[in-house]
């Protein structure tokens, strides 16, 4: 298991609606809550974002999802979501996706690839054939096997360096050169 610092999936996406568009078929199911869409589903929830090829979405009796997500070989399910510290996301892709709004947890499950960004930089990456990411502890859970994208169905962590303190100060642009007034004009004068 492998946790991240301390900081939430954004906390305002559980008061958003759920925003479901696909391009091809679609079944809304209300006497046993189901929906169905096919043919690149895109499924938003405030900041949440998910790209799959095939979408089942059931909604439990006590009012949360479960969203079960399938890609193909040419374009696996895509997950992103905004983590509560501002610029930070939660950014990853599989075969397969399970999402269930009441426990907060997303499975990625076939050739699973999961990264922390800050900005566009990578700062973890965890790989393996499943990984769950608890949303609400900032847990992940990785499992080996045959369906890893890494040699012989290992899982994979990489986690990036932090920036010490003095690297901020050689990385920080140089600062500008103050401004001085101008000696050849004078206010209110055209020049």
């Amino acid at each position: 298991m492998l946790a991240f610092p301390a900081a939430q999936a954004e906390k305002a996406d559980r008061l958003k609606p759920f925003i479901f568009s696909s391009e091809k078929t679609g079944l809304v199911d209300a006497v046993n809550q189901r929906t169905e869409l096919l043919g690149n589903v895109v499924i938003t929830k405030g900041s949440l974002l998910v790209r799959a090829e095939k979408v089942d979405v059931r909604e439990t009796r006590d009012g949360y999802h479960q969203a079960f997500a399938t890609g193909t070989a040419d374009q696996p399910v895509s997950f992103r979501q905004a983590r509560d510290i501002p610029g930070e996301s939660i950014d990853g892709v599989a075969n397969q996706l399970e999402y269930d709004t009441h426990t907060e947890t997303v499975r990625f499950i076939g050739n699973a690839t999961v990264r922390r960004l800050r900005g566009t930089t990578v700062a973890e990456e965890v790989t393996g054939a499943v990984i769950v990411y608890n949303s609400r502890t900032e847990v992940f859970t990785l499992e080996g096997g045959s369906a890893s994208p890494n040699p012989n169905g290992r899982t994979r962590i990489v986690m990036m360096p932090r920036a010490q303190p003095g690297d901020e100060a050689a990385s920080a642009p140089t600062a500008p050169l103050p401004l001085k007034p101008s000696m050849t004009l004078q206010p209110g004068k055209p020049s």
